[in-house]
């Protein structure tokens, strides 16, 4: 009986002190990332800002392509004053928003960083070229944005993670889904920004919204 006693007693013990234990969750890889860079998670914050923010400011911005090219090619800043943005420090230059409807005359899909040359003016020759990833170059959709700027981050680094985010965002949300084979001849609809092209070089187009069809 003492025998009982005794193991009743050091159950009972056991069960006060494991009520008093705090079972601490191992944190994910992404999570200890965010809490040592004091709460940065550009992942998150992009896909928070997307549908909210993002895509209704570049639909409502946008204006058709090829008024924006005109404007862009006569005067850069006034065509950045209705359609674009920059940011107010330093030299960064103007990213604009446009909309684009056209048929498609090449899709390079091969490349990681493929495309779709887009003819929006019927005469068989692209007017623009528009990327659809996986690989996205630069950074069109952060720069277009004007409730976001470089100051709200701790550092240079940061920025870019920012910028990235959106692409990467984009390519799970959007480009993915997007069908890559027999596109020569599609007609195709995107909303997105472009940054001011070299001299002879087609606007290269980062979609926040695109559909192939027709």
């Amino acid at each position: 009986m003492a025998f009982v006693r005794t193991a009743t007693l050091t159950a009972a013990a056991l069960a006060l002190a494991l009520s008093g234990c705090k079972i601490i969750k191992t944190p994910t890889a992404e999570e200890a990332a965010e809490a040592a860079s004091g709460g940065f998670n550009p992942e998150r914050q992009a896909g928070q800002l997307w549908d909210e923010k993002v895509v209704p400011f570049l639909d409502q911005r946008a204006g058709p392509i090829q008024e924006v090219a005109a404007l862009v090619g006569s005067d850069p800043n006034a065509a950045g004053a209705k359609y674009g943005h920059k940011e107010e420090q330093g030299s960064a230059p103007w990213t604009y928003a446009a909309k684009v409807s056209g048929t498609i005359v090449k899709a390079e899909t091969k490349s990681r960083a493929a495309y779709l040359d887009t003819d929006i003016d019927g005469d068989g020759k692209a007017d623009v070229r528009i990327q659809i990833g996986p690989v996205i170059k630069g950074t069109a959709i952060r720069d277009s944005l004007d409730f976001v700027n470089f100051n709200e981050f701790k550092n240079q680094i940061q920025w870019a993670e920012f910028g990235k985010a959106f692409n990467n965002h984009l390519n799970a949300v959007t480009l993915e889904k997007l069908p890559r084979e027999a596109l020569e001849g599609k007609k195709v609809d995107a909303v997105g920004a472009y940054p001011l092209p070299s001299k002879g070089q087609l606007p290269l187009l980062t979609p926040v919204t695109i559909a192939i069809g027709g």
